[in-house]
C-alpha cells in the first residue's frame, strides 16, 4: 500500500473527487491550499533527498536512526512564522565522502536539530539563507570547516552543538564555525549567534572565525578546545574576530598554541567594536610569542575593542595588551 503525507493525500482525494464529479467536501481553506503541515518520516538517503526537495513551510522531516550516505541539499525557503524542520537523533548520521554533508542553499528559516553530519569536505554549509537555526547537532571528521554561514546568510543561529575533528586534510582550514568569506566585503553574513556549543578537540583551524564584512556576531556560552590548532594559516587562537560589533561573552577555553582570542583588521574599517566580557581562558602550555587571553592587534581611536575586567586568565603572559575596562 502506498503511503502519502497529509498534503499528498489531500491532493489525491481532491483529484479523485474532481474526476468522479463529487464525493468529497472541500472546505474553503483546503480549496485555497491551506493544508495541514506534514511530518515526513524518512529512513533512506533517497527518501531524504526527495523530502528535502518536496518539503513545504511548516513541514517536519523526521530521520530514523541510521546512516544516510551522500550529499544532501535543500533550496526551498520557508518563513519566520512557518519554518521547515529537519530533525533526528545523533544516531541519524549524514555521511559524505566529499563536498558538503548538508547544504542549505537559499533555504531560509530552516531548523536543523539533533542529527549528526560527518565526512566530506565541509559539514553544514548555509548559503544566502536567513534565519537558519542549527540546534543540538554533532559535526565531525571533515576535511575542512564544520559549520559555515556564507553568501550573506543573516540572522542565523548555531547552538547547543558539538563540533570536533575538522581540518583533516592538514591544510589548517578546518574552522569549527566560520562566518562570512575571506578577502571580500560583499559577504554580509550578519547577526549570527553562536551559543552554548562545545567546539574541539582536534579542530584544524580556529574554533570560530568571524570574517571581515560581517557585523553583529554573538559568541556566548561556548566551550573551546584548541588542541588541533596547526598554525598553517595563522590560526593560533580559539576565536579570531575580523568583523565588526562582535560580542564575545561567557566562554571557556583551554589548549591553545598562543592566544585565547584575537582581533584583526584585514580590510580598513573592519575588526572594530568587539566586546569581551566574562570569558575564562586557560593558556597553560601555550608557547607562542604573545600568550594573551585577548590579543588586540588593531586598537585605535577609530577602531575600538573593549576588554572588561570580568575576563579571567590562567597561565600565559596576561589578560590583554590594551587598557582593561572595569
Amino acid at each position: 500500500m502506498q503511503m502519502h503525507s497529509p498534503r499528498a493525500l489531500l491532493t489525491v482525494l481532491i483529484t479523485a473527487a474532481v474526476a468522479t464529479g463529487g464525493g468529497l467536501a472541500v472546505t474553503p481553506a483546503e480549496a485555497r491550499g491551506a493544508v495541514p503541515a506534514a511530518t515526513i518520516d524518512v529512513s533512506t538517503a533517497a527518501q531524504l533527498k526527495s523530502a528535502l526537495t518536496a518539503a513545504a513551510p511548516g513541514d517536519t522531516i523526521r530521520l530514523a536512526d541510521g546512516t544516510y550516505t551522500g550529499n544532501f541539499k535543500a533550496t526551498r525557503a520557508a518563513s519566520s512564522g512557518s519554518r521547515i524542520t529537519l530533525t533526528g537523533s545523533s544516531r541519524a548520521v549524514l555521511t559524505a565522502s566529499g563536498g558538503y554533508g548538508l547544504h542549505l542553499n537559499g533555504a531560509s528559516y530552516w531548523t536543523v536539530s539533533g542529527l549528526t553530519v560527518r565526512g566530506g569536505q565541509k559539514g553544514i554549509m548555509i548559503d544566502s539563507a536567513r534565519g537558519v537555526v542549527v540546534d543540538g547537532v554533532t559535526v565531525h571528521d571533515l576535511d575542512m570547516e564544520g559549520v559555515h554561514f556564507r553568501n550573506s546568510s543573516t540572522d542565523g543561529v548555531i547552538r547547543n552543538s558539538r563540533i570536533h575533528d575538522t581540518g583533516n586534510d592538514g591544510r589548517g582550514m578546518g574552522e569549527g564555525v566560520y562566518v562570512g568569506s575571506a578577502n571580500t566585503l560583499s559577504d554580509r553574513s550578519d547577526n549570527i549567534q553562536i551559543l552554548g556549543n562545545t567546539i574541539g578537540p582536534d579542530v584544524g583551524g580556529e574554533n570560530i572565525d568571524i570574517k571581515e564584512g560581517t557585523t553583529g556576531a554573538r559568541i556566548v556560552g561556548n566551550t573551546f578546545d584548541g588542541s588541533g590548532l596547526t598554525g598553517a594559516n595563522y590560526d593560533d587562537s580559539w576565536v579570531d574576530v575580523k568583523g565588526n560589533n562582535v560580542l564575545v561573552e561567557n566562554n571557556t577555553g583551554r589548549n591553545t598554541t598562543n592566544d585565547g582570542y584575537q582581533t584583526h583588521t584585514q580590510q580598513a574599517g573592519w575588526g572594530c567594536g568587539t566586546v569581551f566580557r566574562d570569558n575564562r581562558s586557560t593558556l597553560t602550555g601555550a608557547s607562542g610569542s604573545t600568550r594573551l587571553a585577548v590579543n588586540v592587534t588593531n586598537n585605535s581611536s577609530s577602531c575600538r575593542t573593549t576588554v572588561y575586567s570580568s575576563n579571567t586568565v590562567t597561565g600565559g603572559r596576561g589578560l590583554t595588551n590594551i587598557t582593561v575596562t572595569p
